[in-house]
């Protein structure tokens, strides 16, 4: 009876209300959530909103010349939802690399292996049959005393694994003496308010999805390895010498480049304190994950700028890499740039974190306060690589999005980003990332709508849908609101969900109460429907110096208009429209202008302005 009551609620005021001329009808998934008032429909998490936590103790030894990891964790969970748990269900993740695993990534061979050994778990102290723990690709499920509401109990595992030498994905060795170690734990699967467990596999593709954590980690490695993770190292001074402990406090303090760790102390050999074995602890808080990269042959540059100018906070920014690969000393200034760039312009939020640290490796991937992105030649690449990793600090580990089913809420922003924030680090940058991949798809049968899941969509979709089609989106609504109203609607969702785990109608109903006004018409046409961009010059008259030009929309899909006025001498004057001259369902636009010189070619479109077919619109004025 509630489930009707509001749904039909809901309708009648958006029949009533000439201010809600559309309606995105939510899934029976996300309409209970509303039910329940977990979730509600002005965007904000409702009164009874949970979400279950632990406390990860690891301890592990990492054997570089075997390339074996083995440990224990040990984890304090929290049941902070109102069900009865009758299972436990845990993430695997190296496990993608086991034989026989279904995959939609390619692994070498070399690389498959018999997967996470597990040979001991303990719940609440009692040891568990192994035989009776269910192990299925990258998922671990076991049977436990019913936990109920509001209880907790304690999980420690005994485990190894050998990580992988070639088929980097996302983790796994990166030269002789360097190696990125991800998802290297078992850890709890999310169990939320949507969906329950998170049973998804990970299959190679989709991304991942985690709960907001305390951590603490215990690193051993062999001497003259250094260690950088997720979260503080507090032991720096046990680890390193006096000399590299001196200036990384002096380069927390600064704005200004510090080296670390130079060529010259890695000829030296001194860096790290002389025992067989090194531990490196760190801790993080209030995080969904930690990775560590390590390496016997890494420099390390860092600076901090201030991300909060009302309270003087730092964040630490580092660059660690091979000294060979020389590019990788500019990434650095990228870095650092990108940092303050997002604190004080785009999204214009201070940056959440203490450090960020970008490694010298094989990927282009992001993990909570770490980067992983390989070395290239050109500079616009590498600061397009390094803001657009380094963005997603924000999306998903601030926000902790659902990355397996909705990759968009996370890939989407980071793309914007990039596009916005990489010619602000190098004018010359016109970054159009993805642009020629949508126009190449865009109304083909693998083109999906965006708000179709992840898990759901493959091919071309693929990456269009989680790239950039939602960056589009989101683009296109900053222009048409505005900076100004676009950054405080944007602030609204962000206050409503970071620390939380927001879906795709927290952001619509967020987006629609922080600016004040209902986009679904928006949100619609762009994230919900099929269609094209597809704009045409259709017409021009003039009569002296006086234009009219009708614009016609061909396609269904909303989209800016650019009118580049091109003018005898080589001068050009842009008349722009946003998307917001399409709301009422009109399929053509009137441009009028004076021409201020003899006008030689009219134009349509511009680098962030999709089109299917670009013949029709170029007019040649005779």
């Amino acid at each position: 009876m509630m489930k009707f009551n509001l749904i039909a609620g809901i309708l009648s005021f958006c029949v009533a209300n000439s201010f809600a001329q559309t309606y995105l009808p939510p899934p029976l998934n996300i309409e209970q959530a509303y039910n329940k008032d977990t979730r509600t429909i002005n965007g904000k998490p409702g009164k009874n909103y949970w979400q279950n936590t632990a406390n990860y103790n690891i301890k592990v030894n990492f054997e570089p010349r075997t390339r074996n990891l083995s440990g224990t964790v040990s984890i304090e969970y929290t049941n902070n939802s109102p069900d009865t748990l009758k299972q436990l269900w845990f993430k695997l993740y190296p496990n993608f690399y086991k034989k026989g695993v279904m995959r939609n990534y390619k692994v070498d061979a070399v690389d498959m292996n018999d997967g996470v050994q597990i040979s001991k778990i303990t719940i609440n102290n009692t040891d568990q049959d192994l035989g009776d723990v269910n192990i299925d690709g990258t998922n671990m499920s076991v049977n436990i005393t019913p936990l109920l509401s509001k209880q907790k109990l304690h999980v420690d595992i005994k485990y190894a694994y050998i990580l992988n030498r070639t088929s980097h994905v996302r983790t796994g060795q990166i030269d002789s003496g360097s190696y990125f170690v991800a998802y290297f734990f078992p850890r709890i699967a999310v169990y939320d308010d949507i969906d329950g467990w998170n049973k998804y596999p990970y299959l190679g593709t989709e991304e991942f999805y985690n709960d907001f954590c305390h951590f603490n980690a215990e690193i051993s490695v062999p001497a003259n390895y250094q260690v950088w993770a997720t979260g503080d190292l507090k032991n720096a001074g046990e680890v390193y010498n006096d000399k590299i402990v001196k200036l990384i406090a002096q380069a927390e303090k600064t704005d200004a480049v510090t080296t670390i760790v130079s060529e010259d102390d890695l000829q030296a050999g001194n860096i790290t304190t002389k025992k067989a074995l090194n531990t490196w602890k760190f801790e993080a808080d209030n995080v969904t994950d930690l990775v560590f990269a390590t390496s016997d042959h890494y420099m390390w540059k860092a600076a901090s700028p201030v991300v909060d100018s009302l309270t003087g906070r730092r964040t630490r920014v580092d660059a660690v890499f091979n000294p060979a690969h020389k590019d990788y000393y500019s990434v650095i200034d990228f870095a650092r740039k990108t940092v303050s760039l997002m604190s004080y312009t785009f999204p214009k939020w201070p940056f959440p974190y203490a450090h960020e640290t970008v490694v010298d490796g094989l990927d282009q991937m992001e993990y909570p306060m770490m980067v992983n992105d390989n070395p290239l030649e050109k500079t616009d690449d590498a600061i397009e690589l390094t803001d657009h990793e380094i963005f997603h600090t924000m999306f998903p580990f601030y926000m902790g999005i659902n990355e397996t089913k909705y990759g968009w809420m996370d890939e989407g922003w980071a793309t914007m980003g990039e596009w916005l924030i990489s010619p602000m680090i190098d004018p010359k940058i016109d970054d159009g990332y993805g642009m020629e991949g949508y126009e190449a798809s865009a109304g083909s049968e693998e083109d999906q709508p965006i708000i179709t899941l992840t898990t759901q969509i493959s091919g071309v979709s693929g990456f269009t849908d989680s790239y950039p089609k939602p960056a589009l989106g989101y683009l296109f609504m900053k222009d048409m609101l505005g900076n100004d109203l676009f950054i405080k609607a944007l602030h609204n969702y962000i206050g409503n969900w970071h620390g939380k785990h927001p879906g795709p109608y927290d952001f619509f109903n967020s987006m629609n109460a922080g600016s004040g006004r209902n986009l679904n018409w928006f949100w619609k046409r762009w994230f919900f429907d099929n269609g094209v961009p597809d704009l045409a010059i259709s017409k021009v008259t003039h009569q002296a110096n006086k234009y009219q030009v009708i614009i016609k929309s061909i396609g269904t899909k909303p989209i800016p208009i650019d009118l580049n006025i091109k003018y005898a001498g080589g001068s050009t004057l842009i008349i722009h429209r946003d998307v917001s001259v399409w709301e009422k369902g009109n399929n053509t636009v009137i441009l009028n202008f004076d021409a201020t010189k003899k006008v030689k070619q009219l134009v349509l479109g511009s680098t962030y302005v999709p089109d299917v077919n670009k013949k029709d619109n170029v007019y040649e004025v005779k």
